[in-house]
């Protein structure tokens, strides 16, 4: 076996030079031919370690050929973990640009800062690339509309990685409320509890030697270096990140909508803030929303610094209706009558783990949501979680932002989720790039 030290001294000079420079046949010469789809992973520092376990898991059908990342030190450290776990040392490159070139390359993942999500897939998907893309596929409307319209004019798929769209018991459970198992259901309650910590108050320093700053910024505006951003703190700025509405309420109202069998709402009203620290956090620690409906109603809670749980949960939703409710959460559902008498219930084999330990996230939920995008991919296969379908959930959820920065209720045009009768708050529907880095179809 090859040791650590060993693998990391020849993979500056072996498996980048493939990345930048390799052509397919060259690619095939090293691992051999077969029928697997060859993936590239981008953006490699936590949640890209649950794709790497995941296409393990779907090892059958897929192999890692391709790493990439802007931060030296990350990429060689998931380049070996890369090895290690699939027995195959990938090719390496900082720019993805170099891996959209490469024709071998059937699809790329992403798991890069939000900033990134949108306009990479966009370019993926521009290369001839499927994309499975980490939540939120996008960092405001304007970009989800065009990675729609992507998709629709290239013809690849797209994933979005709302896993809980591939689990078992929340596919039964969603298809017994349609079926009409607690009666007609009219409103669903999402929550998400967590302890993180204050990030403090940064101080701009000189980038570190290992990072290509300027590209880790790709289309996002120009901004010194602070030493409170790279790599996880992005979540808590308004330049690369979305708040924790999208880090992580989008998987649970993803599943109240869909549950409930609604797409946008007619008004959305949102309003908290930043009580627990007093630091460089840009979003909320706290934040209360509703998404109205003609006749159903969802509210999204969230708590970033403070773990209180509901239903002895740190996460999950309940979908309540004219006959009873339902409780669901990634590792089981509970039924209950309307007195609130519990009536039912399944336990997955397996719980995926707590909201304040989830940075990774391997779970069986994420193997099934790769396996169905793979099995889109080979025999079309029709795919759980489509960029058209994931992309409304994001969108209400970036609304809810757009209307806890400005205070008040917003009207939307439920077709398509656009704000009528407020210019100002339409001014947030996109963002401003840096030049020459604006995404477009």
């Amino acid at each position: 076996m090859i040791t650590r030290r060993e693998f990391l001294d020849s993979l500056a000079v072996g498996a980048a030079t493939v990345a930048v420079n390799g052509t397919a046949k060259s690619y095939r010469q090293i691992l051999g031919s077969n029928d697997r789809l060859n993936f590239a992973v981008i953006g490699l520092n936590g949640r890209a370690y649950a794709h790497l376990s995941s296409l393990k898991a779907n090892r059958s059908a897929a192999r890692v050929s391709h790493v990439c990342d802007v931060d030296a030190n990350i990429l060689r450290k998931f380049a070996y973990s890369t090895q290690q776990e699939m027995g195959e040392a990938p090719a390496t490159a900082k720019d993805f640009r170099r891996i959209l070139e490469l024709k071998d390359v059937d699809a790329i993942t992403i798991a890069t800062p939000d900033h990134w999500h949108a306009p990479m897939a966009i370019a993926g998907l521009q290369a001839g690339k499927h994309v499975y893309v980490e939540k939120p596929c996008s960092h405001n409307p304007a970009e989800g509309v065009m990675l729609v319209q992507a998709q629709q004019k290239y013809r690849k798929l797209v994933q979005m990685g709302t896993q809980q769209r591939s689990s078992p018991h929340t596919i039964e459970i969603v298809g017994k409320i349609h079926d009409g198992i607690i009666g007609r259901p009219y409103f669903a309650k999402a929550w998400y509890s967590n302890v993180r910590k204050s990030i403090g108050t940064g101080k701009e320093v000189p980038v570190p030697a290992q990072l290509d700053w300027d590209l880790w910024q790709g289309p996002a505006p120009r901004r010194a270096y602070r030493d409170n951003v790279h790599p996880y703190n992005w979540h808590w700025f308004r330049t690369w990140g979305t708040g924790e509405t999208l880090n992580n309420g989008t998987h649970e109202v993803d599943v109240c909508r869909w549950a409930l069998g609604v797409d946008y709402p007619a008004k959305v009203t949102s309003s908290g803030g930043r009580y627990h620290f007093k630091d460089d956090w840009q979003f909320y620690d706290t934040l209360v929303t509703s998404f109205e409906y003609e006749d159903k109603m969802i509210t999204w809670e969230g708590k970033s610094c403070e773990g209180m749980k509901y239903y002895g949960r740190d996460r999950g939703s309940t979908i309540m209706g004219t006959d009873g409710a339902v409780l669901v959460d990634r590792g089981a559902y509970e039924i209950y009558d309307l007195k609130g008498n519990k009536a039912n219930e399944f336990k997955a084999a397996s719980s995926p783990s707590s909201a304040s330990a989830d940075l990774i996230g391997r779970d069986s939920m994420t193997d099934a949501h790769f396996a169905n995008f793979i099995a889109g991919i080979r025999n079309g296969e029709k795919l759980n979680a489509p960029v058209s379908d994931g992309n409304i959930a994001v969108t209400m959820l970036q609304l809810s932002n757009i209307a806890w920065e400005v205070s008040r209720e917003l009207h939307l045009d439920n077709k398509d989720g656009r704000i009528e009768g407020d210019a100002e708050a339409m001014k947030m529907w996109g963002r401003e790039y840096e030049k020459g880095w604006a995404p477009h179809v």
